[in-house]
């Protein structure tokens, strides 16, 4: 095969964007992948991911939300259904980073929003029960987002573009030189003039020499049928929503959507347990009971009708930068190579804006859109 011009490893949520954006601009792609397409195995899966613009964990995300959200909405015109609407609640007292960051975010960059006290989040949203002390930002323009649908997508948009994809082939190493890249897999070795690095929860061996302390965390997103009728809960009627418990722990969770019998997904994000630190290969799969009835006693006072019969639970990984930024960049030591990782579980919303940033960095060496929050220098 002629050597292409760029190589991306990993095809999952940032890598199949970046083979779209790359091949749509005419650059010759391989992207290689060690899984199936969509598969569930790594971090871009679980059904629905919670998409919002009034950015609490710095303002600094919220001019490339605005592009990700012209994107996502060419991806659902597309395949409808991709990004659902549905308003998002952040609830904690008021001076907590989920509202407090939330607002200073929106007042920023001049974002719709509402503040809601304790009884106004009741009389909105009556599936809800916050304690009178706390209040909520209310964002119309948040919503949801279907991870494995998006990343067939952006593979379906890459190999309409030209893009030779490759599945089932497990990356063993890559060098890099001032001409380009060699990567290495199970099977064969290929060449390119540029490789794009986007390998998820198996950053920390093929990113040693970044420079990042990177983290790979297990977490399990569950899903419960309500107490009585499923109403209440379906989108039209509940947003997605977090709400902080600490300044270490919050609980998020959709909107009913499709099959009634699929339930409600709810999450904890934070809450590190000495087990979480995790190497991909081997992660437990299993859903303990325990920990899905620890999360349901969480619920019970907070969302009191929903923690009914826990239906399922599905694992995935965060990969986590000590700052929980992302590490989106040039590599420092190598100019031939892209890096995209530690996306510290609220990355897929950015995802289309991703593929384009990488794709400019790949091929034009910068981009107009501002990364240096990302910077792996920082570290």
């Amino acid at each position: 095969m002629a050597t292409p011009d760029v190589l991306v490893l990993g095809l999952g949520g940032a890598g199949s964007a970046a083979a779209a954006h790359l091949a749509a601009r005419g650059a010759s792609v391989l992207g290689l992948e060690q899984f199936t397409p969509g598969h569930a195995l790594g971090s871009s899966h679980g059904d629905s991911r919670v998409i919002r613009q009034a950015y609490f964990e710095d303002p600094a995300y919220v001019p490339l939300l605005r592009r990700a959200y012209e994107l996502w909405a060419d991806l659902d015109a597309t395949d409808p259904g991709i990004l659902t609407i549905t308003g998002g609640l952040m609830v904690g007292h008021a001076d907590s980073q989920t509202v407090a960051g939330s607002l200073g975010s929106a007042r920023e960059h001049g974002l719709a929003h509402e503040m809601l006290d304790a009884a106004g989040i009741r009389e909105r949203f009556p599936m809800f029960a916050p304690a009178d002390d706390l209040v909520a930002l209310f964002e119309e323009r948040s919503g949801f987002v279907r991870p494995e649908r998006t990343v067939l997508e952006h593979l379906r948009r890459a190999a309409a573009g030209g893009a030779d994809l490759r599945f089932g082939e497990r990356v063993l190493g890559w060098t890099a030189s001032d001409r380009g890249v060699t990567v290495r897999t199970a099977e064969a070795t290929y060449d390119a003039g540029h490789l794009v690095l986007a390998p998820g929860a198996w950053a920390p061996g093929l990113l040693a020499d970044l420079g990042v302390p990177l983290r790979v965390e297990r977490r399990v997103m569950h899903w419960f049928e309500p107490v009585g009728s499923m109403e209440p809960w379906q989108v039209g009627r509940h947003p997605v929503w977090i709400w902080e418990e600490s300044p270490d722990v919050q609980s998020y969770g959709f909107p009913a959507y499709g099959d009634p019998a699929d339930g409600v997904k709810v999450a904890l994000y934070g809450a590190r347990e000495p087990d979480e630190h995790v190497d991909p290969d081997a992660l437990d799969r299993v859903v303990h009971p325990d920990k899905a009835a620890r999360l349901a006693d969480h619920l019970a006072t907070r969302l009191p009708a929903l923690p009914g019969r826990h239906l399922r639970g599905v694992a995935c990984m965060y990969t986590t930068a000590p700052d929980e930024h992302f590490v989106v960049a040039r590599h420092p030591g190598h100019a031939t190579v892209t890096v995209a990782t530690g996306f510290s579980g609220h990355g897929f919303k950015f995802v289309p804006v991703l593929g384009e940033v990488l794709a400019d960095l790949a091929l034009d060496g910068s981009t107009r859109h501002p990364i240096a929050l990302f910077d792996p220098a920082r570290f």
